[in-house]
C-alpha cells in the first residue's frame, strides 16, 4: 500500500451517495475508506489518525453526523482533519450547529460532482499547509530552545571559568559569589511582586543572577599586595581596588561576541555599576538616581550586605541585625527607594541565608 496516498473517509447510509462520492476521488492519488453509519466512522478515525479529509452525511442510523463531529471535538482531531457536511437537510440551525463545532465546509444535495472535488482539493490543500506550516513552528521552536540550552550552557560555563580565577586569587570570593546570587535572587522576587513596574520576568531574573556571579570579576586586575593585603587599605590603595569595576566591565566588553544578548548586558551594567549610589557619590562612572539599572542595584544591595556579616582580615562579621540597620540608615551608601522596600521585605529571608548557605546547590 502506498502510505503517501491521501486518505479520505467517506460517511454516508445510502451506498448510492457512498459509490458517488467514492468514484469521484477514485485515482491513485488516493486511498479511500466507507462508513455506513456514524459509529463504525469513529473506528475508522480511531484507526486512520492521519485522514487528510472527511465527508460527512448528517442523517444515519446508530450515530448521526453530529454524533461524529462530537467525538473528534472530544478527541480534539478537527483542528487536524478537515470535515465536508454533506446533508440534505436545509435548516439553517443544522449548518451554524455544524460550523459551531469547526467543520470545514457545508454542501447540501443534490451536489454537483465536479462542485465538491474542486472543493475538498482546495481544503485538502489548506489544511496540509497549515499541519505543514504547525510542524515547521515546531521545529523552529524546538531549534530555538536547543539554541538557548546551548547559550546558557556557554554563559555558565564562562561564568564558572571567570569565577574560577577569582577564586584563584581571593579565598573568600567563591562562597561570596554564591551568597550574591541566592541574595540577588530573594531581592529580584520582591521585586517582582511588589514593583511589576520594572517589566523583570522569571527567565530575566534567572539572567541577572547568572551575571551577578561576575560582579567582582575585575578583581582579577588588581595587584596581590593590594587585594590580599591583611589589613585595611590606605586612600592610594583603595583607588586602585576600585578601578576594578572599569577593569571587569573592559574584561566583558573583549570577551563576550554577542553584546545584543541580555545576559551582556546584565553582566556588563552589573559588573561596572554595582558601586554606583542613587546619590552619584558612588563609582566608576558617578551615575545617580535611576541611571543606575534596578537590577544593579538589587546586587550592589546584595554585595554590601553580604561584606558585612562576613569575616573579613580586616574586621569582624556584623551581626545580621546591625548590618540590616546600616543598611537601612545610609551608613553603607544611598541605594533606591524601592530596593531599600525590597530590602525589608526580605530581611528575614537575609538572616536565614548566612546559616544555611551550604545547603543550597547555586550552580
Amino acid at each position: 500500500m502506498n502510505t503517501d496516498k491521501l486518505k479520505i473517509l467517506i460517511v454516508d447510509d445510502e451506498e448510492v451517495n457512498r459509490e458517488i462520492l467514492k468514484e469521484m476521488f477514485r485515482s491513485t492519488k488516493y486511498e479511500l475508506f466507507e462508513a455506513e453509519d456514524g459509529e463504525a466512522a469513529t473506528h475508522m478515525i480511531k484507526d486512520n489518525p492521519d485522514l487528510s479529509l472527511i465527508l460527512l452525511d448528517i442523517v444515519m442510523p446508530v450515530m448521526d453526523g453530529f454524533g461524529v463531529l462530537e467525538f473528534m471535538h472530544e478527541n480534539k482531531m478537527l483542528d487536524s482533519i478537515p470535515v465536508i457536511l454533506i446533508t440534505s437537510e436545509d435548516a439553517l440551525d443544522s449548518e451554524d450547529q455544524a460550523y459551531s463545532y469547526g467543520v470545514a465546509d457545508v454542501i447540501h444535495k443534490p451536489f454537483y460532482p465536479h462542485i465538491v472535488k474542486r472543493r475538498s482539493k482546495n481544503i485538502i490543500e489548506l489544511y496540509q499547509n497549515k499541519n505543514n506550516m504547525e510542524i515547521r513552528l515546531k521545529e523552529q521552536e524546538e531549534e530555538i530552545r536547543a539554541q538557548e540550552k546551548e547559550i546558557r550552557s556557554n554563559n555558565e560555563f564562562m561564568i564558572e571559568m571567570l569565577s574560577s580565577v577569582v577564586e584563584a586569587r581571593s579565598a573568600e570570593s567563591g562562597e561570596h559569589t554564591r551568597r550574591i546570587k541566592y541574595f540577588t535572587r530573594i531581592m529580584l522576587k520582591y521585586l517582582m511582586k511588589y514593583f511589576p513596574k520594572y517589566g523583570i520576568t522569571p527567565e530575566q531574573a534567572d539572567l541577572i543572577c547568572q551575571a551577578s556571579a561576575l560582579h567582582d570579576i575585575g578583581k582579577i586586575g588588581i595587584p596581590d599586595a593590594i587585594l590580599l593585603k591583611p589589613g585595611r587599605l590606605t586612600p592610594e590603595e583603595f583607588e586602585i581596588m576600585k578601578t576594578h569595576s572599569a577593569i571587569g566591565s573592559e574584561i566583558l566588553e573583549k570577551s563576550f561576541q554577542n553584546k545584543e544578548s541580555e545576559f551582556y548586558r546584565y553582566s556588563y551594567n552589573i559588573c561596572r555599576y554595582h558601586h554606583e549610589r542613587w546619590d552619584g557619590k558612588g563609582y566608576p562612572d558617578h551615575l545617580a538616581g535611576e541611571e543606575i539599572p534596578i537590577y544593579t542595584q538589587v546586587v550592589a544591595i546584595a554585595d554590601v550586605y553580604d561584606a558585612l556579616v562576613s569575616p573579613r582580615v580586616y574586621k569582624s562579621a556584623y551581626a545580621n541585625s546591625m548590618a540590616y540597620e546600616m543598611i537601612m540608615n545610609g551608613e553603607c551608601g544611598q541605594f533606591a527607594p524601592d530596593v531599600l522596600e525590597c530590602f525589608g521585605l526580605a530581611k528575614q529571608d537575609f538572616f536565614n541565608i548566612v546559616e544555611v548557605i551550604k545547603m543550597f546547590d547555586f550552580t
